[in-house]
């Protein structure tokens, strides 16, 4: 009797060994997706006037199936009265809010700037007309927003995190300013303008944000466009203009023509580039052809090489549709 009863309780135990380390193991390889998968893939889509998040394992972005979200302002969704700054979306990210949940961050030639809710997108967590042709946008982790106007050359700094309408800002002077990026690793606000890379210390209170230059460091070559984190190495900075693809060292203070693919990706007229976490690169590249001078109606992976087009598709860029800023 005493040997069943010892038989049946050293089951029950391995039964529970069992379990929990099912779960364990299960947790560990679901709790970064990106570590096993790459992420979706943004557009800003002029053609079709909307952000649209595409998934890059389906090879045909035509079928329906790949199309896994889309967003345009509306009446409806919080943006009346803003609509006239909406046609022309040129920049996009996602992003975590300071109080959780995740934000996309977007902003759109014709002026808008706004802060919207993902995946929800059924209202305006904030969302002003900034004007200066806005070519990017970057959420801060107090919840103000930044922004680059590239024909006005500033880079702002939105209170954002006072209200859905708050229109008050800081204003450091930056010529052709075209990107921006927070840099959690370093605490700085990176921009990038015409001919320089900047790095902003961002001071004061989030009502009365002060901007602060700490870095600047000279483009190898002029008309600086994009700017994004090479995901993997917290060192590293994609810098596009309109002539080269670069990387910037962060620790070295230095520009490298000499990464992984460069062969392939370092040429003119790249608008966007960045990097997913099984390392291939995305990029859009002006196309002849297509709605404007400036867009494309494809996105190029490098290593491996491949490509995925929308027919009637006017991407200006392509982001890696992950939160992390680094």
């Amino acid at each position: 009797m005493s040997i069943r009863k010892f038989s049946i309780r050293s089951r029950l135990l391995l039964l529970m060994m069992t379990a929990v380390t099912f779960t364990m193991v299960n947790h560990h390889a679901s709790a970064d997706p990106g570590l096993h998968k790459d992420y979706w893939i943004a557009v800003t889509d002029q053609g079709s006037e909307e952000i649209r998040v595409y998934d890059p394992e389906k090879e045909d972005w035509n079928q329906s199936n790949a199309l896994k979200w889309s967003w345009a302002p509306t009446d409806k969704n919080g943006f009346g009265g803003l609509l006239q700054g909406w046609g022309l979306p040129s920049d996009v990210k996602l992003r975590e809010g300071k109080t959780g949940g995740k934000f996309m961050v977007v902003t759109d030639s014709r002026g808008l700037a706004a802060l919207v809710p993902y995946p929800s997108g059924n209202s305006r967590a904030w969302g002003v007309i900034v004007g200066g042709n806005p070519h990017a946008a970057e959420l801060l982790p107090d919840g103000n927003v930044a922004v680059a106007a590239s024909a006005g050359g500033w880079v702002r700094v939105y209170t954002a995190s006072q209200g859905a309408d708050s229109s008050t800002y800081t204003e450091f002077s930056l010529p052709g300013a075209h990107g921006v990026l927070w840099d959690p690793a370093q605490d700085v606000l990176w921009a990038v303008g015409d001919y320089d890379l900047i790095a902003l210390k961002v001071k004061g209170t989030p009502a009365a944000p002060v901007l602060e230059e700490v870095h600047r460091k000279r483009l190898p070559t002029n008309w600086g466009h994009d700017l994004f984190a090479v995901y993997g190495d917290t060192d590293k900075l994609w810098v596009t203009s309109n002539t080269q693809v670069y990387q910037f060292s962060k620790s070295t203070d230095s520009w490298s023509e000499d990464y992984p693919g460069a062969t392939e990706i370092n040429h003119h007229w790249v608008k966007s580039v960045g990097n997913q976490p099984s390392g291939q690169v995305v990029m859009t590249n002006q196309k002849e052809g297509t709605k404007y001078t400036w867009t494309t109606d494809a996105v190029d992976l490098y290593q491996p090489a491949d490509q995925r087009l929308v027919t009637g598709g006017a991407f200006y860029k392509a982001r890696i549709w992950n939160s992390d800023y680094q």
